[in-house]
């Protein structure tokens, strides 16, 4: 049986509660929801939704290249938004990192509230290279 390994990477936010950045899996990689943290600081620093969509991505692509992959290795994706009227100026960002021949699978859901009041969390789950 594969053994089950936790992730972590100084590229992309500490976890902020008792959860890995990401878990290796058999064949997957389970990447964590991704708030819009600047690894660096350790702050959210933007406060629209351009800013922190961008960031978010960042963290996201920061923990695949941990592995080896890339955003064309992630087979589904879940989006939680503060206010999907803000859903095309992320559709937009997303759209240029997934620009492959095969997006993957995803939903988006508009919630009342996330972690540090961040306006996006993303999480992803991504097909290991054999």
């Amino acid at each position: 049986m594969p053994q089950i390994q936790s992730l972590k990477t100084d590229n992309a936010p500490k976890a902020i509660g008792p959860y890995s950045q990401a878990i290796q899996d058999g064949t997957y990689l389970f990447v964590s929801g991704q708030l819009p943290i600047d690894p660096n600081t350790g702050k959210i620093e933007s406060d629209d939704i351009k800013g922190q969509g961008e960031q978010v991505l960042i963290n996201i692509e920061a923990i695949l290249r941990e592995v080896g992959l890339d955003f064309t290795d992630v087979v589904r994706v879940e989006v939680f938004m503060k206010n999907l009227s803000d859903f095309g100026i992320l559709n937009d960002l997303y759209s240029k990192r997934f620009a492959h021949d095969t997006p993957p699978a995803r939903q988006t859901v508009e919630v009342s509230r996330l972690p540090l009041d961040a306006l996006v969390e993303i999480s992803c789950i991504a097909r290991l290279r054999r």
